[in-house]
């Protein structure tokens, strides 16, 4: 998979751009606060219908305009696709999809990408939504049907949430929960059972790339981890076991007015060595880790999808010390993986790694 071309109009600081990129690195350097990011970010929507930075898409428009667009244009198993992106402050988004109008449900898994950046380097140390958001994007990217099974159980545990404030406010019968409970549990197996399929995958992947990082002397685990689930081996199915959960919590769910059992509550938990590398591991230890899950990433999507996705390193250079840098560099010039990079200093690169460079300043591109 390889952009050929981005073509931004009142896009960030951009007013026009159309930039052709190199099929395997493509470095921009220049100052913070540049627009080297931007770029990035767009490459970034144009795969997944929203921004890695934002949730208001009016931020996208640039700041004095009222509308801005974006266009993608793209090969995907040596075939020519374009995406196009239409942003409007008064209007709903338009996506065209090679000239047909679409929806976000059937932008995702069109064009993958993998974005590494500073922000990753807190994935194991952070908060469980940021790797529950991690394996969504992932998997929905490979699987546009998980994509679809995640947004039926949100969608479900939405409207459950809704009925519980009214029982708590007794604006409803608690008999009512008896509609719902058994389609979420269903749902919430589905989203499971693909969750659980790809981290066996990425367990695999990222202790082969965690070997290769360390000199073969860490060992990385990954484990999802079902919130609630019992200590003894679980016996029932997905679906009757997230039904008896439901039932056991829904006094507390009513309390609470939220829905206590459920994928929305699980974990991702990484272990180097059998350790615990949040409550453990050392800053070290939980850089190579990230890293390794980031080439897994990449593996992972080319295992199932056939090719690579492009990758997207937003100023981790600068974050990573120089074996690590050496180690990701490598990689990607071994794979032929097309990759955009933004930096602050070409400093980062050996001197053969900056043939593919562009120089960002104030919302304009140079090459050099």
């Amino acid at each position: 998979m390889k952009v050929a071309s981005v073509e931004l109009v009142n896009y960030r600081n951009y007013a026009s751009l159309s930039l052709r990129l190199a099929a395997d690195i493509n470095i921009f350097l220049g100052c913070n606060a540049q627009g080297k990011t931007n770029i990035l970010e767009a490459v970034y929507y144009a795969a997944l219908g929203r921004s890695h930075r934002t949730q208001a898409e009016n931020e996208l428009i640039r700041w004095n305009q009222n509308k801005g667009s974006l266009r993608l244009n793209f090969t995907r198993m040596d075939v020519e696709n374009r995406l196009e992106f239409y942003f409007d402050r008064e209007k709903r988004r338009q996506i065209l999809y090679n000239g047909k109008n679409i929806r976000t449900r059937e932008l995702v898994g069109a064009f993958n990408v993998v974005l590494f950046s500073p922000e990753d380097l807190f994935l194991i140390k952070g908060a469980p939504a940021g790797r529950r958001h991690f394996l969504d994007n992932e998997i929905s990217q490979a699987s546009p049907s998980y994509y679809h099974d995640l947004a039926v159980y949100t969608r479900l545990v939405t409207q459950r949430n809704t009925l519980l404030k009214r029982i708590r406010e007794h604006r409803s019968p608690a008999s009512m929960l008896e509609n719902w409970d058994p389609q979420l549990a269903v749902a919430a197996a589905k989203v499971v059972e693909k969750r659980l399929a790809a981290v066996s995958k990425l367990n695999m992947l990222a202790n082969l790339m965690q070997r290769r990082l360390s000199a073969n002397e860490e060992n990385l685990s990954l484990v999802y981890e079902l919130h609630g689930f019992p200590d003894k081996i679980m016996t029932d199915t997905l679906v009757s076991w997230y039904n008896k959960r439901l039932k056991e919590s829904v006094e507390i769910d009513i309390m609470r007015g939220a829905t206590g059992a459920g994928p929305h509550r699980d974990d991702l938990v990484f272990l180097v060595n059998d350790i615990n590398l949040r409550s453990f591991g050392s800053q070290g230890q939980q850089r190579t880790s990230v890293l390794a899950l980031k080439l897994a990433e990449l593996e992972f999507l080319r295992s199932e999808t056939g090719e690579y996705p492009v990758l997207l390193l937003d100023d981790v250079m600068s974050e990573l010390d120089q074996r690590r840098r050496q180690a990701l560099l490598a990689f990607i010039r071994r794979e032929h993986i097309q990759t955009l990079i933004t930096a602050t200093d070409e400093a980062y690169f050996p001197a053969d790694f900056l043939g593919n460079c562009y120089r960002v300043d104030h919302g304009q591109i140079t090459m050099g």
